[in-house]
This record gives C-alpha cells, structure tokens and sequence, in this order.
C-alpha cells in the first residue's frame, strides 16, 4: 500500500462529528449529492485502514454507515453505494463473505486506483525512479512537515497522522525536492492512468473530474450551435450581432455525460428536451446551458410535452383573425342562420 493512501486513510473518518475531505467534495460536484456521496466515500476509506484482514478486505453494514453519516437510510446507503461504485470504477470492491456462519458485504479499496481518479496531481510522486528506471528513494520529510508517526503497543504497526487542517499542503508534504521534474512527470502519469481508466474521453480536466467522450462532446456543441442561431435571430430584429463567449467544452461535455450515466438520459433525449426548450418564447432565454437543462429537466418534461404526448398552453398558437380555408366564419355563419326574435329575451 503507497504512502500517500496511508496519508489519505488517516485523514478520513471522525468519532464526533462528519468531516469530509474537500476533494471527494469536488470529485462528485456533477452529482445532486455530492456532499452526501463524499461522506460515504470517506467512512469506507477510513474504515479500509481499519481492517484486521492481511489482504484488506472489511465489512461494514449499511445500516451502520447509515449511523455514521447522519440523514440517510440503510436503503439509501445501498444505492449510493452502487452509484459510488459506477463513478470510481476500480475503486471499491465488493465481495459477500462468511462471518460467523452469516454473510456479510466486505468492500476493500484500491488505493492506487482512488489516488488516480481522486487525486491525480499525487499519484507517482511518492517515489522516483532514475534514468534506469530503478527505484532510488522513498521521498524524505522535512522538518515541517506535519505527518506524524505513531506506534501501537507491540510496536509493530507504524499508523500515520494527518492533521487534517494541514492537508492543504500535503502537496508541499510529500514533494520530493530532488526532483527537478517531478511536477511535469506526475501531470504525465495522472494523465496516462487516467486515460487508462477513462479511454473514452476526449476533453477532461486537469484532476481528471470533469470529462465527456466524442458524443458528450457533439451534443454540446450542438446545444451551443442552438444558442448562436438565437443570438442570430435577435440581431435580425435588433440590427446588433452580439457573440456569446465561448463555453468551457470540458464543463459542457461534463454536464451532459452527467446527464447520461447518473440521470439515465441518452443524447437523442437531451438534444430533443434541448430543442423544444430553444424554441419556447420563455424557456428559450433562461435555457442556455446543459447544466441549467439538467436542473430544469422535470419542469420542461412537464411543461413542454414532446408533440405525441399532448399540448402544452406555451406552444397554443395565438389567433390570428383569419378563416382557415374551408371553414366558415363566424359572421358568414350569423348571415346564413339568422337568430329569431325574442330569442334571448327572458322568460316571464
């Protein structure tokens, strides 16, 4: 097990209150609950570190996970470890085993595979190799550092400590000062592991959190292309062209991968929503992203129901006074079939 998961596990988990680390926050910002999800991830990390088990497996019930974190049900914490699971490929393992004659769900965590999806910018920064490609030295502390070693009773198990509010320079913690290089080779790695678990994407970021394949990518172009033609339409009235900035691709193919694997939308669906949101006369201004799309996506469904489900009042198309061809108007129709006398006098 590498160091920097040593360091991780150690900052993960609390007694009395929930803590959980900004980056698994940020790792899950696309999601609806990323702070909810980041929790979870920190008590299984935490617990990792706990295990008795020589291969790392340990088993925890949801129901107490449940306890933990506060504010969500044993049902709830099954799903969202699944939901977990499907973002961190390779991350959490999950295996049913006997304990004491009754199965139990053991999870064990690839702590090389969190450090690459998590925290890329650290992977491979513990150790250095040398033009031989041999490994030379484990990296060395500096007197400011802030990771402690503690020995249990036996003084057997060395058990790292972060204090957690010096995490923000763990960077400046683990950095071997030796190496000249070291920041372009770990941008490198993170990049090829990530690229290893991810082949699919074409625009990510640097963490590796944001990120969409080609067909992210092309629905988000096409919902820019949309949001140009509307620009273009009000410069015909307005006589001024007015170009939009440019969106953050990345972010955008982000959004609507989102969309696809948490929200369970295919692109057809997307772009379709997308296109009767861009022609409503409301929604056709306050629509102008895949990330506002996806947090007004059961309001349009129900407003702006697609032409085979039913008609919403928006789409209504105003009278405009004139006799659709074959049809009789209404003073044709008074000339036609005169109304009798007294017809509308009242009875006595």
């Amino acid at each position: 097990m590498s160091r920097i998961f040593d360091v991780i596990k150690s900052m993960s988990g609390q007694g009395n209150s929930i803590t959980i680390p900004v980056p698994y926050v940020d790792f899950f910002a696309g999601d609806q609950q990323p702070h909810v999800l980041g929790a979870i991830l920190n008590q299984l990390v935490f617990w990792s570190g706990k295990s008795d088990l020589n291969d790392g497996w340990f088993y925890k019930e949801h129901a107490e996970l449940a306890s933990e974190i506060h504010g969500v049900s044993p049902h709830q914490v099954y799903r969202l470890v699944k939901k977990i699971r499907h973002l961190l490929p390779g991350v959490i393992e999950v295996e049913q085993r006997q304990v004491n004659g009754t199965k139990k769900t053991h999870y064990r965590i690839d702590g090389e595979a969190l450090i690459g999806l998590i925290f890329p910018e650290l992977q491979g920064i513990t150790e250095s190799r040398n033009g031989n490609h041999e490994i030379v030295k484990p990296v060395s502390r500096d007197r400011e550092t802030h990771i402690a070693e503690s020995r249990d009773p036996n003084h057997e198990i060395v058990k790292p400590i972060l204090y957690t509010d010096q995490y923000t320079d763990l960077n400046k913690q683990i950095k071997d000062p030796s190496s000249e290089n070291s920041g372009e080779s770990s941008d490198a790695s993170s990049e090829k592991e990530f690229l290893k678990v991810h082949p699919e994407a074409v625009v990510y970021s640097p963490k590796g959190s944001k990120w969409g394949n080609e067909e992210d990518l092309r629905c988000a172009k096409w919902i820019w292309s949309r949001i140009i033609r509307l620009y273009e339409q009000a410069a015909e009235t307005d006589g001024e062209l007015v170009s939009p900035k440019e969106p953050n691709w990345t972010v955008w193919a982000n959004e609507v991968r989102m969309m696809r694997m948490l929200d369970n939308r295919n692109h057809r669906h997307i772009c379709e929503l997308f296109g009767r949101a861009n022609k409503d006369r409301f929604w056709c201004k306050n629509i102008l992203s895949p990330a506002k799309l996806r947090e007004k996506w059961d309001e349009l469904v129900l407003k702006l129901p697609a032409a085979n489900t039913g008609t919403s009042a928006r789409s209504i198309t105003p009278p405009t006074g004139q006799t659709p061809p074959g049809f009789m108007s209404a003073a044709e129709f008074v000339a036609q079939h005169p109304i009798p006398d007294g017809a509308f006098d009242d009875d006595d």
